[in-house]
């Protein structure tokens, strides 16, 4: 029998037959075979997991066994695979941007080389806080053909049947949402925890979105929300909020923090050269995909979407990339009815606690949800910042890292300067920089934005429909708030779609290139951003808004198309291009059309070099 023969037989007939074919599998990926075409082929239905069981303890073993082997793919035949949390391996993670804690994982792939999971068009469902898919220190890896949903979704769904100035009547299914009402208090069954209302959002089932002007039908659980149990599924809800939820909306509550971010769908963490084809997200008690310190990244037709009885998939961002660095690329993916972002790329700013001397800084993880980040390691190349300018001062190699617990460690670098800036001081990792391609990816009908990237890398976002909630492309920094890294040097957004953005009211724009300051907080001795190019796009807009840029130095805004939409009201006039303390501007060949008036062009007095020429049914200040 040839060898390339023996490595396509089925691998799930022994241990010692399987055992051998990987041999086989890894000595022809060592020689001229590509190790693509040397994979040890796996049925997982002849090791125990099949439909209709709980399909968790035999996947443990199973991935188990296989520890240390390279070249494997574990092939599902198509079904429904259940996993339950109680047979599952349970490590502590810190995940970022989620909740640390105790998880309990079904795919937990550690360390392995190019190994591939292949659902065959399968659905893994899931019950409780389970961590579906763990990647730690993989390198090549391939998630394809697989949706992933829990039976009971993390949030809970009530439509308004009545509604007055002071109350409400929701109907919730109970099938699908179970719930009790206790001493006034409406609480919702989870697999083993019970959650109250808490954090939740208003969505207007004719659209599947949030519904317009979203935050004024808030229910302010911080006070007091009463409930009374009715007749049948009906419960009458007192709760403040500025204007009671209309009636046909859904309230919809996800949680409390902080467990209401403890099972994203897949994590990945420390590994490269991942690929994700053809996997759907339809649930997830935080994000559908997190990835941190993390080379290349792949997503080609990754879908995070509600099921049809639901209107809201994922707790948090469909996906979410920190610290990372190579290519992030997104391809023909559809992001919508998620609970934040469609996709999130950034660093993170650590504060500077003390300077020890010696060459050494004691720092801390400056947001509860990313601590036990692994911010950077010896050979990293990190910038010495002002907290208070959020620019750098400096620029230094990291020798060695020592770990006090997770939200503190000791850096020491190679040299510091001979003097340091007064104030608060922050350290970035520059070597974690990915760059982000996207084209021809849907985001839309979501809470919150489409796209927020800040990365030092290359940036091309072209050919995508976005509409979202809030700002279409938020391109910020902060190192006050989240402390998400990463001034951006060269971006450009091109031939894009926008269609209503910023329907959830507030001063929301296609394109939004600003830090986050706070009042103790200034712009320093230049632009915090740089290079941005917005052109080409089309924009279906109510409200004629386009571009909102702050501390940018080189953006151009040209040759797009803004028309009006009639799909919602105004909710404020605001420009459609506002520039402060921007430099090197040019606003040229762009055309807005069926608005009463022109689009207003306004710039502060202390932005320089700006261009402005050629546009049709626009006007500057």
């Amino acid at each position: 029998m040839k060898a390339s023969a023996l490595v396509k037989k089925n691998c799930g007939s022994g241990v010692l037959y399987l055992t051998l074919v990987c041999w086989a599998a890894q000595h022809l990926a060592g020689q001229a075979t590509s190790v693509e075409n040397a994979q040890c082929v796996i049925n997982v239905a002849e090791h125990g997991i099949v439909p209709g069981v709980d399909a968790t303890l035999p996947l443990n073993r199973l991935i188990e066994s296989l520890a240390g082997k390279a070249g494997v793919t574990l092939v599902f035949p198509r079904g429904q695979y259940d996993f339950y949390p109680e047979n599952g391996l349970e490590k502590w993670r810190a995940v970022a941007n989620h909740d640390n804690s105790l998880k309990r994982m079904a795919f937990p792939l550690f360390e392995f080389e190019n190994i591939t999971v292949d659902g065959g068009g399968s659905t893994f469902m899931f019950r409780g806080r389970m961590s579906p898919f763990v990647l730690q220190g993989v390198k090549q890896a391939t998630l394809k053909n697989f949706s992933i949903d829990w039976n009971r979704p993390f949030q809970s769904e009530l439509t308004v049947v009545e509604s007055n100035d002071k109350s409400f009547v929701a109907e919730i299914d109970p099938a699908k949402y179970p719930y009790s009402v206790v001493n006034g208090r409406l609480l919702f069954d989870h697999y083993d925890w019970q959650d109250p209302i808490g954090s939740n959002i208003v969505f207007d089932p004719q659209t599947r979105s949030p519904i317009h002007n979203t935050k004024q039908y808030t229910l302010r659980y911080s006070r007091p929300i009463k409930a009374k149990k009715l007749d049948g599924n009906l419960i009458r809800i007192e709760a403040f909020c500025k204007t009671q939820p209309p009636v046909g909306s859904v309230v919809v509550s996800y949680g409390r923090h902080p467990t209401s971010r403890l099972a994203p769908a897949i994590h990945v963490d420390r590994s490269r050269d991942i690929r994700i084809k053809n996997v759907t997200v339809h649930a997830a008690g935080g994000m559908g995909l997190i990835v941190e310190r993390t080379e290349n990244v792949d997503l080609n037709k990754m879908v995070v979407t509600s099921t049809d009885e639901r209107l809201v998939c994922t707790r948090a961002d469909a996906t979410h990339f920190v610290g990372c660095k190579g290519k992030i690329e997104l391809t023909n993916c559809l992001f919508e009815h998620m609970l934040d972002d469609g996709i999130n790329v950034h660093g993170a700013y650590v504060k500077i606690e003390e300077y020890l001397g010696d060459k050494k800084f004691l720092c801390e993880i400056s947001h509860f949800q990313q601590w036990g980040l692994v911010f950077a390691e010896p050979g990293d190349k990190v910038a010495l910042m002002s907290r208070e300018t959020i620019l750098p001062f400096a620029e230094t190699t990291v020798k060695a890292v020592k770990k006090l617990n997770e939200r503190r460690f000791i850096v020491t670098v190679a040299e510091v300067p001979e003097s340091m800036p007064n104030g608060p001081l922050s350290i970035e990792n520059l070597t974690w920089y990915p760059d982000l391609i996207m084209k021809n990816n849907v985001i839309r009908e979501n809470r919150a934005r489409s796209v927020l990237v800040t990365t030092k890398g290359k940036v091309v976002i072209k050919d995508n429909v976005f509409s979202s909630q809030m700002n279409g492309i938020l391109i910020e920094g902060d190192n006050n708030k989240w402390y998400e890294s990463g001034a951006v040097e060269d971006v450009t957004i091109q031939n894009n779609v926008f269609e209503n953005i910023g329907f959830g009211g507030g001063p929301m724009y296609p394109l939004l290139a600003s830090p986050l300051l706070t009042k103790d907080q200034r712009m320093g001795g230049g632009q915090y951003h740089r290079n941005i190019n917005f052109i080409d796009n089309t924009l279906k807009s109510f409200n004629g808004r386009m571009v909102q840029a702050r501390s940018v130095a080189g953006l151009k805004v040209s040759g797009n198309k803004v028309e009006f939409s009639k799909d919602y009201s105004p909710n404020d006039l605001l420009p459609a291009i506002d520039l402060h303390y921007c430099d090197s501007v040019k606003i040229e060949g762009n055309i807005a059309e069926g608005f009463d008036a022109n689009l207003k062009i306004k710039q502060s007095a202390d932005s320089t070099n700006v261009a402005i020429g050629n546009n049709a049914g626009l006007e500057s200040n």
